[in-house]
């Protein structure tokens, strides 16, 4: 039995009937839904990461590649979290651009909030923050939702180094956005800035709230005090 097989069968040794039953409701697997046709075996996110950490020193990235290829969600959500893990510990800038390429070359894989949001800071940000970050802005203009969304979760690793500038160029492309997950992505970022740096956050809304959409606006001032809260949610800044 080759390492994917073996990663597989380690996987289903998770199962949880219950769970996969309710899980294609939650990331709307259904017809018309964003992750329409997706499939789910019901594998907790800590039983997953468990495996990945298990296998990510010995399993090969075309091997990963194939993981992250498998129509079963969860696979592709382990083969995810080895990227990472390879990434976090490769010893060199050409070890890290294989891994980025080939989370590129996949990217029609990564097609769900969770498997965004678990990748793209600490694969696509971590690597590009010294970097050039057009393919960022060129996401971010695509017609993508998930390409899109990678665009800006990507910014999360600029935020984390207190690099602020590319989050609210990209916001600004999306402020217009008609898709929820959306609207919350670019309202998490920005309440992240506002975490490090209040008055960078505040400025932004100021100059941009009134266009937003009603959604990116809460998530963005959810720490904010309450009066100021309400203050923009009546438009009275």
């Amino acid at each position: 039995m080759d390492i994917v097989e073996q990663i597989k069968e380690k996987i289903n040794t998770y199962v949880d009937e219950e769970k996969a039953a309710v899980l294609p409701r939650y990331f709307q697997a259904f017809e018309g839904g964003y992750g329409e046709g997706d499939q789910f075996i019901g594998v907790s996110v800590p039983n997953l990461r468990k495996v990945a950490r298990s296998y990510y020193r010995y399993i090969e990235i075309t091997d990963v590649e194939r993981l992250l290829n498998e129509p079963i969600h969860e696979y592709r959500l382990a083969a995810l979290f080895i990227l990472v893990y390879k990434f976090e510990k490769a010893k060199d800038g050409g070890e890290k651009e294989t891994i980025v390429d080939t989370y590129l070359r996949n990217i029609r894989s990564v097609n769900n909030w969770d498997l965004v949001d678990s990748s793209a800071d600490k694969i696509l940000g971590a690597f590009l923050f010294n970097k050039d970050k057009s393919i960022l802005y060129d996401f971010a203009r695509s017609s993508n939702l998930w390409e899109q969304r990678i665009a800006i979760i990507s910014t999360f690793y600029f935020i984390k180094q207190n690099h602020f500038d590319d989050t609210l160029e990209i916001a600004k492309i999306l402020i217009n956005h008609n898709h929820d997950l959306m609207h919350k992505g670019v309202g998490w970022m920005l309440r992240e800035i506002g975490n490090r740096d209040f008055h960078v956050e505040f400025n932004f809304l100021r100059d941009n709230y009134k266009v937003m959409p009603r959604t990116m606006l809460r998530y963005a001032i959810e720490k904010f005090e309450p009066d100021l809260r309400q203050k923009f949610l009546k438009g009275l800044i």
